[in-house]
C-alpha cells in the first residue's frame, strides 16, 4: 500500500496541487468484545440505518449484525472468531473488511462509503422502500422503477422528479425556474447537447439510477445555474461477476429500441457498457392567432395601420428520430486505496423534420393563404472521454481526485423552404422564394478538475479543489434564397459564421463539522468567467443594427470575476426530524443560441433571435427545509426566496420588414433581454406514505411567485407572475406479480406582462408483470392518457394580441420487455438477510 507521504508527493505531480493537513485524535477504548465506529458519505454526513454484517469464515451461514443510529454510529457485541465484515447502505458501494479475528475490542473509526450506481434501485425493487434519501444539500431521487417511464426517454424520467417540471417543448426547469444546471454523472456531458436538453429526449430512462436535487449547491458545485442543479448518475454496478440487463421496446405513434447494460467486476477491475438504439417519431402540432392593432409610432407621432389586420398560423410537426449510443468505462484498482476510471461515450443521431405552417392573412384588401413547408435533417456525432484519479490516504475519507474530460460535438443541418400560395384575394400577388439553409455547428470543450478532502477528528471536514472548463463553439450558417429575377439561389448577406467562447476557471473550499445535534457546511467559490463571440458576416455593424434593430458588437470580450459563498445549515429534532436551512450565490451565464443575433426560419411572421448584448444575472438564494419521518409516513418540505439581478426575459415586439417586390410583412421578434430584477418566492411540500407492502403513494405540491420590475425600449415589463404544480403517483401491487401505477402532474395557470398561460393536466399510466423467476418484466405504459399535454396561452401587447395552442408530442404507447442476468441471487440474498432482520431497509418507508 502506498504510504500517505508518498501517496501525497505522487499525487502532487499529477495536479500541481498539494494540501497538507494532519490531525490525531484520541478515542477512548470502547468495551470489551465490542465492534463499534462510524459510517459517512463522501461529504461527511453521517448515514443513519447503515447495515453492519459480520458473516463467520469457519461458518458463512453463521450471520450477526446491526445498524447505525442518527449519528452513524454504532456498536456490536460479537462473539470471538474470524469474519469477513461488510458494511453497506443503500444507494452506496459496500465496505467490506475481510478476515477479521475478533478477540478484543474493536473500532473501525469512520468508513466512508460513496455512491454506487446500481445499488439503489436494487433495493428498491426487493424492500420496496421509499425512493428519496435526504443530505445536507440535496435531494436523492431513485426512479429506476417507476413504470411509467419504461420505454421512455431521461426527460420522461425527470417529470416524475419532484421540484423538477418538464415543459411540453422538453425544457426543464426546477421549483418553476429554467435556468436548472444538468450535470451527468457529476459533470457537464456531450449527453447535454449544445447546452440545451435535446439529447435528454433520446437517451433511455433506463439509464439512469438516480437524481440528486441540489436546490442549495455547496461550493464543491459550479455557480451556474440561479435555480439549483441536477445531476443524473447513470448506471455502474459495483458488485462482483458478470451481471447486467437487456431491454427492447415497441410503441406507437411509431416506436422501436433496444438497450443494453452489462457489467463485470473482479477484484482488480471493473468494466460497464451502456449500448442502445432507437428509432421513433413525435409527431406534435401548434396553432397561433393573431390580431394587430392600430398603434402611434414613437417618432412621428402619427397613427399607422397595420399591413395585415389578422393572421392565423396552423402548423403541424413530423419528427423521426434514429440514434445510437454507447457508453464504455474500466475502473482499475491500482491498489487497495487507489483507483483510475476511463470512460468514453458515443451518441449518433440522425433526425428529419417536416414542418407544415398552413398560414392565413386578413387584410383591408383580402384574404391570403399560403402553405410553407420546412424540410430538415440534421445529423449529430457527439464524443467524450474521461478520466478520473481517486487515492484514499485512509479509510476516514482522506483522499485527493483527479478528474479530465475531453468532449466534441458536431451537428449539422440542411433544410429547404418552400411557401406556396393556395388562394389570394388581394390586390398584390406577392413573391415567396425558395429558401435553403446549411448549418454547421461544432463545439469542443475541456474540463480539469481536482478536489482534495480531509477529515478533522469524528465529526470535522475540510475540502478543496480547482475547475477549469474551456469551450468553444463554432455556428456557420449559411443562407441561400431565390433571385424572382434569374430563379438562382443566391447567397443572403445574413449568411455568418458566429464563433462563442466560455471559459471559466474556479477555486473553491469548504469547512464542515458538527457539534451535537447541529452540523454546517461553510463554503466560498471563486470562479473567473470570460465569455467572448466573434461574428463573422456580410453585414457591417451599423447594417446589422438596422437589421435586426438591436446594436451589435461583433467582436466583444467580457470577462467577469465572481465569489459565490454558500451556507448549509442542519438541526436534528429527533431521530426522525430535522430543519435545514441553505444560502448561496448563483450565476446565470447566457449561453450561445440567447447570443446569436441571426434568426430563425421556421416562420415568416414570428421568429426568434438571440442577442448579443446579454450580460451574465446573479442571484441570491435561501431555502429552509423541514424534513419528518413516522413509521410508513416521510415529509418533506421547504419555503426558499430568490433575489436574482440583470435577469433574462423574452419580450415580443412587432416590426414590419420591406420584402424585394415593394410589399412589407409585419412580424412578430422574440428576444431575451436583461430586465433589471426579479424576486421569486415559493413553497413545496412532498409527501411518502407506504400504508401496506402492495401500496406506495407520492405526491407534492410546489407553489411559486416570480416578481419581475424592469422595462426594455420604453415599455414597462413588470409583472407579478403566480403559479404552482402538484403531482401524485400511486403503486399498488397485485397479485400474479403485477404492478399498477398511475402518475398525474398538473400545472397552474400562468401570467407575466405579456402572456397568460393556461393550466395544464398529464396523466401517465403503466401496468408490469414479473416473468421468468422475477428475472424478467413486461410493462405496458400510456403517456399523457388523456392527450391534454397542450400549452394554451394569451399573449397581448400594445401592437398586437394572440391565441396560441402547442402540443410538442402526441399521447404514447409503449411495450417494453426487460430481462436481467446474473441479477437473482444477489436480490435473494439481500431478501434472506431482510427477513432475519438484519437489512437496513424495513419495508416501512425508512431510509
Amino acid at each position: 500500500m502506498i504510504s500517505e507521504r508518498r501517496a501525497l508527493f505522487f499525487s502532487a505531480f499529477i495536479l500541481l496541487f498539494f494540501f497538507s493537513y494532519n490531525v490525531v485524535a484520541q478515542r477512548p477504548e470502547p468495551p470489551e468484545f465490542m465492534v463499534s465506529g462510524k459510517v459517512t458519505d463522501e461529504a461527511g454526513t453521517p448515514l443513519e440505518y447503515a447495515t453492519i454484517s459480520f458473516q463467520s469464515t469457519r461458518n458463512p451461514d453463521k450471520l450477526t449484525g446491526g445498524i447505525t443510529d442518527a449519528q452513524g454510529t454504532y456498536a456490536i457485541e460479537v462473539p470471538r472468531g474470524v469474519y469477513n465484515i461488510t458494511i453497506e447502505f443503500i444507494g452506496f458501494g459496500p465496505k467490506s473488511f475481510p478476515n477479521r479475528q475478533i478477540n478484543a475490542d474493536l473500532n473501525l473509526g469512520t468508513t466512508v462509503l460513496g455512491m454506487a450506481a446500481g445499488e439503489l434501485e436494487e433495493v428498491v425493487v426487493t424492500a420496496e422502500t421509499t425512493q428519496v434519501v435526504v443530505r445536507l444539500d440535496k435531494k436523492i431521487y431513485n426512479i429506476g422503477k417507476d413504470l411509467t417511464t419504461a420505454g421512455g426517454t431521461v426527460a420522461d424520467a425527470l417529470n416524475n422528479v419532484p421540484s423538477v417540471s418538464v415543459d411540453i417543448e422538453g425544457g426543464i426547469s426546477l421549483r418553476g425556474n429554467e435556468n436548472v444546471r444538468i450535470l451527468i454523472n457529476g459533470k457537464p456531458s456531450a449527453m447535454a447537447g449544445f447546452g440545451n436538453t435535446d439529447v435528454l429526449s433520446q437517451l433511455p430512462a433506463d439509464a439512469i439510477d438516480r437524481v440528486e436535487v441540489i436546490t442549495s449547491p455547496s461550493a464543491r458545485y459550479d455557480a451556474e445555474g440561479t435555480a439549483g442543479i441536477l445531476n443524473i448518475i447513470l448506471k455502474k454496478e459495483k458488485t462482483l461477476g458478470f451481471n447486467g440487463s437487456v431491454s427492447a421496446q415497441v410503441g406507437d405513434p411509431d416506436q422501436l429500441g433496444l438497450s443494453a447494460n452489462v457489467n463485470l467486476r473482479t477484484d482488480k477491475f471493473n468494466i460497464f457498457n451502456t449500448t442502445g438504439f432507437r428509432y421513433f417519431d413525435a409527431p406534435g402540432n401548434s396553432f397561433a392567432d393573431t390580431r394587430y392593432f392600430n398603434y402611434i409610432d414613437d417618432e412621428t407621432g402619427e397613427l399607422v395601420e397595420p399591413e395585415v389586420n389578422r393572421s392565423i398560423e396552423d402548423r403541424t410537426y413530423d419528427r423521426l428520430n434514429r440514434n445510437f449510443y454507447t457508453s464504455l468505462g474500466a475502473e482499475y484498482f491500482i491498489t487497495d486505496m487507489s483507483s483510475i476510471t476511463a470512460t468514453g461515450f458515443y451518441r449518433y443521431g440522425e433526425d428529419e423534420d417536416l414542418t407544415t405552417n398552413n398560414s392565413t392573412e386578413f387584410t383591408d384588401e383580402g384574404t391570403l393563404r399560403t402553405v410553407r413547408k420546412e424540410n430538415e435533417i440534421e445529423n449529430d456525432n457527439s464524443y467524450q472521454i474521461a478520466l478520473n484519479y481517486i487515492n484514499k490516504f485512509n479509510e476516514s475519507g482522506h483522499q485527493l481526485t483527479a478528474d479530465f474530460q475531453y468532449e466534441r460535438d458536431e451537428e449539422t443541418q440542411e433544410a429547404d423552404i418552400n411557401e406556396q400560395i393556395i388562394s389570394n384575394t388581394t390586390v398584390e400577388d406577392p413573391f415567396f422564394p425558395l429558401e435553403e439553409t446549411y448549418t454547421t455547428e461544432t463545439q469542443n470543450e475541456y474540463l480539469v478538475q481536482t478536489d482534495y478532502v480531509r477529515p478533522i477528528g469524528e465529526d470535522a471536514q475540510f475540502e478543496a479543489g480547482y475547475r477549469g472548463n474551456f469551450e468553444e463553439e463554432v455556428t456557420d450558417y449559411e443562407l441561400r434564397i431565390e433571385n424572382r429575377t434569374t430563379g438562382n439561389l443566391d447567397v443572403d448577406p445574413l449568411t455568418n459564421v458566429f464563433t462563442y467562447t466560455e471559459n471559466v476557471n474556479s477555486f473553491y473550499s469548504q469547512y464542515g463539522n458538527k457539534f451535537g445535534q447541529f452540523s454546517f457546511l461553510l463554503g466560498l467559490r471563486l470562479e473567473n468567467t470570460q465569455l467572448k463571440g466573434k461574428i463573422d458576416s456580410g453585414l457591417t455593424e451599423d447594417e446589422l443594427r438596422e437589421e435586426f434593430n438591436i446594436p451589435i458588437d461583433t467582436d466583444f470580450d467580457n470577462n467577469y470575476l465572481g465569489l459565490f459563498p454558500t451556507v448549509n445549515l442542519i438541526y436534528e429534532l429527533g431521530e426522525q426530524e430535522n430543519i435545514t436551512l441553505g444560502y448561496n450565490r448563483r450565476i446565470n451565464r447566457p449561453r450561445g443560441w440567447f447570443i446569436n443575433p441571426f434568426p430563425s426560419r421556421a416562420s415568416r411572421t414570428n421568429i426568434f433571435q438571440g442577442n448579443p448584448n446579454l450580460q451574465p444575472a446573479f442571484s441570491n438564494a435561501f431555502d429552509l427545509g423541514y424534513l419528518k419521518r413516522w413509521e410508513k409516513l416521510t415529509l418533506t418540505s421547504s419555503v426558499y426566496y430568490q433575489h436574482e439581478t440583470d435577469s433574462f426575459e423574452r419580450v415580443e415586439q412587432s416590426s414590419t420588414v420591406d420584402n424585394e417586390d415593394g410589399t412589407t410583412t409585419q412580424i412578430i421578434r422574440t428576444i431575451p433581454i436583461n430586465l433589471s430584477t426579479n424576486t421569486r418566492i415559493g413553497a413545496e411540500a412532498g409527501l411518502l406514505y407506504n400504508p401496506a407492502k402492495w401500496l406506495r403513494l407520492n405526491g407534492s405540491f410546489n407553489f411559486f411567485q416570480f416578481d419581475t420590475d424592469g422595462d426594455y425600449n420604453g415599455v414597462d415589463y413588470s409583472a407579478k407572475n403566480t403559479s404552482y404544480f402538484a403531482r401524485f403517483s400511486s403503486k399498488v401491487s397485485l397479485p400474479w406479480k403485477i404492478d399498477w401505477q398511475t402518475n398525474a402532474f398538473y400545472r397552474g395557470a400562468s401570467e407575466d406582462a405579456q402572456r397568460r398561460t393556461e393550466g395544464l393536466l398529464s396523466i401517465d399510466m403503466a401496468l408490469s408483470k414479473e416473468l421468468f423467476n422475477d428475472n424478467a418484466s413486461l410493462t405496458l405504459n400510456v403517456r399523457d392518457l388523456l392527450n391534454a399535454r397542450k400549452r394554451e396561452s394569451f399573449t397581448t401587447t400594445e401592437f398586437f394580441e394572440r391565441d396560441s395552442r402547442f402540443q410538442w408530442r402526441q399521447r404514447s404507447i409503449t411495450l417494453s420487455f426487460t430481462y436481467r442476468f446474473n441479477e437473482q441471487k444477489r436480490n435473494q440474498q439481500r431478501r434472506d438477510r431482510q427477513e432475519n432482520g438484519n437489512d437496513d431497509m424495513n419495508g416501512d418507508g425508512e431510509f
